[in-house]
C-alpha cells in the first residue's frame, strides 16, 4: 500500500490536504534538518510527483501514473483491499443485542450495520471473525410481555407484532397499577423458576416466534450469526462469578442485594444481584465474557451497543479486570450513537411507538420503487440505502436519517454506490466483449488524454 511506504519515511500520522489541490497526502514535519531530509527521501520516489512545504505541513503529490496503474491492479487483482494486519487473530463481535418479545427497533438496527461492518473489516484484515449475539430471554420486559399475552389472550398464532403489543400492554399497567405491577413481579420470579407449565408454554411459544422473526431480518440484511447467547443462560454462570467476587471482595452485600461499590474507582456503584436473590443485566453480562472464551478462545472480543450504556460498560470492564484480567485485556467496547428520523417522536416500546427496523427497510424500499419502479431488486437497494446512511458518518455520534437523501441515486448515498458499480462493470464487459483487458499505460499519453479532475 502507498500509505505505508510514505508512513516509514514521515514517521507520523498521514492526512489528507483540505485543499485537494495541495496534495493528495499531508504530514505535519518539525522544521529542521530532519524535516529536510524526510522531504529529500519523498522525493526520491519514483510515485512521487511534487513534494510542497505550505507552514508546518509538507503536502505530497502523486503522479498520474499511480492511479492509472492501481486501477489495472484494483480491476485483476481479487485481494485488493485485504491484508493480513490481523495475521489470524480470533476475533469475536457481539453485536444487534435485541430482546425476545419486543420488536427489533432502528437503534438494533443501527448496531447490526455497524457490527456487521466491523466484522467484515476484521475478515478483511486477516482475522478469524466469530459474530455472536447476545439477547435478553429473561428479565422484567419478558414478565412484563407474558402478562400482556395472558391479558390480550394471545393464542397459537402470536406474531412479532402482537407480542410488541402484549409488551405494550404490560409495561403500561406496571406503571399505572399497582396491583399489575405486583402480579408481573410474581410472573418474573416464576418465570426464573420455570416451574408454571402454562407460563412456561406462553414463554417458550414468544421466544420461538422472536427468535424467527429475528432471523428473517438478519437474511434480509446480510448477516448470519456463530453464536447465539441468552441471559437465560449467562445468569447462572453470572451468579458464580459474583459469589467469586464476593469472596474476593470485589462486592459486597447491601441491603440484601449484592453490589459493586465503583466509586473508589471513579465509577458508580451497582446492582448485580437484588434483593430478590435474582441475577441483574450485570452479572449476567459478567457471566457471558468466560462463557464466550471457552466457545471461542478469542485474541479480542468486541462487543458493539449504543452509547448510551457506556458507563455501565465502564463498570462492567472494571469488574471484568478485577476478576479476569486477562480477558479484560481482550475486551473492547465500541458505543454508537441513536438513530433519529426527522419529526418522528423519541422511542419508547412501553408506549408501542416503536419505530422498528421492519418498518424502516420497507419505507425505504417503497422510496425506491418510487423512483425507479422497475428495480429488479428494490429491498436490496433500499438496505444498501439504510446501511449507508448509518455507516457514512463516524460511529460515536447521533445520525439523523433523511430517507429522501438516503435513498437518492445521487451523491453520497448507496443505492448511487450500487449504481456506480453496475456501470463500471457494464463498462469492463463491453471491454472484454471487444477483446479489451484491464490495461493502463500513460507513459506514451499526450496532455489531453492526462486523467481528468473527476478521474483522480
Amino acid at each position: 500500500m502507498i500509505a505505508n511506504e510514505l508512513q516509514k519515511i514521515v514517521g507520523t500520522k498521514l492526512e489528507h490536504p483540505e485543499n485537494e489541490n495541495w496534495g493528495d497526502y499531508a504530514v505535519f514535519v518539525k522544521p529542521g534538518a530532519e524535516a529536510d531530509e524526510v522531504i529529500k527521501k519523498l522525493r526520491e520516489l519514483e510515485f512521487v510527483e511534487s513534494v510542497a512545504r505550505t507552514g508546518g505541513f509538507v503536502n505530497i503529490k502523486l503522479k498520474d501514473a499511480y492511479f492509472s496503474n492501481l486501477i489495472a491492479r484494483v480491476i485483476t487483482d481479487s485481494e485488493w483491499g485485504k491484508s493480513s494486519m490481523f495475521g489470524d487473530k480470533r476475533v469475536m463481535i457481539e453485536f444487534t443485542d435485541p430482546n425476545p418479545f419486543k420488536e427489533l427497533h432502528i437503534g438494533h438496527l443501527y448496531s447490526n450495520t455497524v457490527g456487521e461492518a466491523i466484522s467484515r473489516l476484521f475478515e478483511a484484515n486477516g482475522a478469524v471473525v466469530k459474530r455472536a449475539c447476545y439477547q435478553g430471554d429473561v428479565g422484567m420486559h419478558v414478565a412484563k410481555a407474558i402478562w400482556g399475552m395472558m391479558r390480550l389472550k394471545l393464542g397459537k398464532n402470536v406474531t412479532a407484532k402482537s407480542l410488541g403489543e402484549a409488551y405494550a400492554a404490560g409495561a403500561t399497567a406496571f406503571e399505572d397499577n399497582s396491583e399489575a405491577a405486583a402480579e408481573i413481579k410474581e410472573l418474573n420470579i416464576k418465570l426464573y423458576e420455570a416451574k408454571s407449565a402454562e407460563i412456561m408454554k406462553l414463554y417458550e411459544l414468544g421466544k420461538r416466534e422472536s427468535l424467527m422473526y429475528f432471523d428473517g431480518i438478519y437474511k434480509r440484511l446480510g448477516t448470519k450469526f456463530d453464536f447465539m447467547y441468552f441471559e437465560s443462560e449467562s445468569g447462572k454462570k453470572g451468579m458464580q462469578v459474583v459469589e467469586e467476587g464476593l469472596g474476593k471482595g470485589v462486592f459486597k452485600k447491601s441491603e440484601g442485594a449484592v453490589v459493586f461499590e465503583g466509586e473508589k474507582y471513579g465509577l458508580h456503584t451497582r446492582v448485580f444481584v437484588n434483593s430478590q436473590g435474582l441475577p441483574t443485566y450485570e452479572a449476567k453480562e459478567l457471566g457471558l465474557a468466560p462463557t464466550k472464551f471457552a466457545d471461542f478462545p478469542y485474541d479480542l472480543s468486541v462487543i458493539i451497543t449504543a452509547n448510551e450504556i457506556n458507563d455501565y460498560f465502564r463498570v462492567l470492564l472494571k469488574c471484568l479486570d478485577l476478576l479476569y484480567p486477562d480477558l479484560a485485556k481482550r475486551t473492547k467496547h465500541i458505543g454508537h450513537g441513536m438513530v433519529k428520523l426527522p419529526g418522528m417522536a423519541k422511542m419508547a416500546s412501553r408506549k408501542g411507538n416503536v419505530l422498528t427496523a421492519e418498518w424502516l427497510l420497507d419505507e425505504a424500499k417503497k422510496k425506491v420503487l418510487e423512483i425507479a419502479p422497475d428495480a429488479t431488486d428494490p429491498d436490496a437497494v433500499g438496505v444498501a440505502a439504510v446501511k449507508y446512511a448509518m455507516l457514512r458518518s463516524g460511529i460515536g455520534r447521533d445520525i439523523e436519517f433523511d430517507i429522501d437523501k438516503s435513498v437518492s441515486f445521487e451523491g453520497s448515498s448507496g443505492p448511487y454506490i450500487q449504481y456506480t458499480f453496475a456501470r463500471t462493470q457494464s463498462v469492463l464487459a463491453r471491454a472484454k466483449g471487444q477483446g479489451l483487458g484491464a490495461k493502463f499505460d500513460l507513459a506514451l499519453s499526450t496532455k489531453h488524454l492526462a486523467l481528468n479532475e473527476e478521474e483522480l
